[in-house]
């Protein structure tokens, strides 16, 4: 099956024409702009970093997705976080591990480094882990005495 192909040759092609702008623009008002009101609201107060604040709660919310790889807790119910303080964006946790030589002590801080520094309104995460007081079961909350099937 042979199919004919044909070739023409062109000396020259036609320029397209050019679009036309009209020069009266002394009638043509700005229409409203759609932005207006949004550009002149002023920032929103950010999240209050106190304890109870939506901000402080983000990180608290962020610590409890952190579990414990031998135990099934997050960290936060099982008591190894400490303290947690936010200034402009800036947090700090301090934590510490059941005991010091858990398996994750050299990964757990970096994971919460990570979570936390992750959540909106964080710029940077810092942990301190510490050792005093050492950590005790007492530290525990109820929901995770029940979990373990202390209570």
């Amino acid at each position: 099956m042979s199919e004919n192909i044909r070739i023409e040759e062109v000396d020259s092609v036609e320029k397209p024409p050019k679009a036309r702008v009209d020069s009266a623009t002394e009638n043509i008002e700005r229409k409203k702009d759609y932005l207006e009101g949004f550009l002149a609201q002023k920032p929103s107060v950010p999240a209050s970093s106190e304890p109870d604040g939506d901000l402080y709660e983000a990180v608290i919310a962020a610590l409890k997705e952190i579990y414990d790889p031998e135990i099934p807790v997050n960290i936060y119910d099982l008591g190894l976080i400490y303290n947690v303080e936010i200034n402009d964006g800036h947090a700090v946790v301090s934590m510490t591990l059941t005991t010091p030589h858990c398996p994750v002590a050299e990964s757990m801080p970096g994971e919460v480094e990570l979570r936390v520094g992750a959540v909106p309104g964080i710029g940077d995460a810092e942990v301190n882990l510490v050792w005093e007081p050492a950590w005790s079961p007492a530290n525990m909350t109820d929901e995770a005495r029940l979990e373990l099937g202390m209570l």
